[in-house]
Order: structure tokens, then sequence, then C-alpha cells
């Protein structure tokens, strides 16, 4: 009887994933479906996938300044949460993730599943105009005058 309870009673769990900027939007679709299909055949229940696009990181990942962020909300008891960050891991497209427990004891019933959402992410870089990051920071380069005295003590 502890079982058929149990089984009812599934704790929510979210998890993001940065993966390789240069992905195409089909290699992260397979991705996507590899997760959903651990949490399906671990006996979870997928609520949504949103895809934050590609964001400059704080500090290069894998040689690479930018990722893309995928954000997973799903059902699922500690071991599927184990599965799913081993095969994360195993991946070369993945570089982070990262799993947190949102809420214990949630019915799978009352969750609705939502439909998958995909953000544009950064687009500052695009915009015709933009300042260079450097200018928008508030970062100065040292003045061309200390070269030139330095040429002169020669």
């Amino acid at each position: 009887m502890a079982e058929t309870q149990a089984a009812k009673r599934l704790r929510e769990y979210e998890t993001i994933f940065l993966v390789k900027p240069d992905l195409t939007d089909d290699n992260v679709d397979k991705l996507k479906e590899r997760v959903r299909g651990i949490v399906n055949r671990e006996g979870g229940k997928v609520l949504r996938f949103t895809v934050w696009g590609k964001k400059k990181t704080l500090y290069p990942i894998a040689k690479q300044p930018r990722a893309i962020y995928i954000h997973a909300h799903y059902l699922g008891g500690t071991k599927m949460v184990a599965e799913v960050e081993r095969n994360l891991r195993n991946l070369d497209e993945v570089t982070r993730y990262l799993s947190t427990k949102i809420a214990d004891e949630v019915d799978p019933e009352s969750r609705p599943v939502l439909e998958d959402v995909k953000l544009a992410g950064d687009v500052e870089e695009t915009r015709p105009g933009a300042a260079p990051v450097q200018e928008r920071v508030g970062i100065v380069e040292e003045p061309a005058e200390a070269e030139e005295e330095s040429t002169e003590e020669v």
C-alpha cells in the first residue's frame, strides 16, 4: 500500500543545462527529447522545457564565452534525477548542468503539462548601432600618451 501512495506522489525538480553555442536547433531538440525520454521511462512527468537561447556566460566554459541555456521542469524521484544527470554528464554537447528540488509530495495530476517555450536569448550583439561592451560597462583604455612617453625615454 505504501508503494501505491509513493507512486502517486512525486517530487518536483528543475534542471538547467548549458550546451555548446554552435549547436543547431535540431540538435537542441534531440537533447530535449533524450531528457524527456529518460523522465518518461523512469516514471516521471515532464512539465515544460524552456530554451532560454544563447547567452553570454560569466566566464568562458569549455573555451566558449557563450552557451545555449535549457531549462527542464519535471516531476519524478531521486533515482530519475541521478539518471538524467548521468546522461547529461556523458554528452559532449552539454558543458554544465544543475538540478534542484522545488517541492516534495506533489500530485502529478495537479500539474498540467505546458507547451515548450523557446526564447530569443541575448540579442544586443546583433542590434545595429549598439555600443561595444567596453563603452557600455565604462571600461576606458589607457590614453596613448603613455606610449609616447616611453618612446621618448629610449
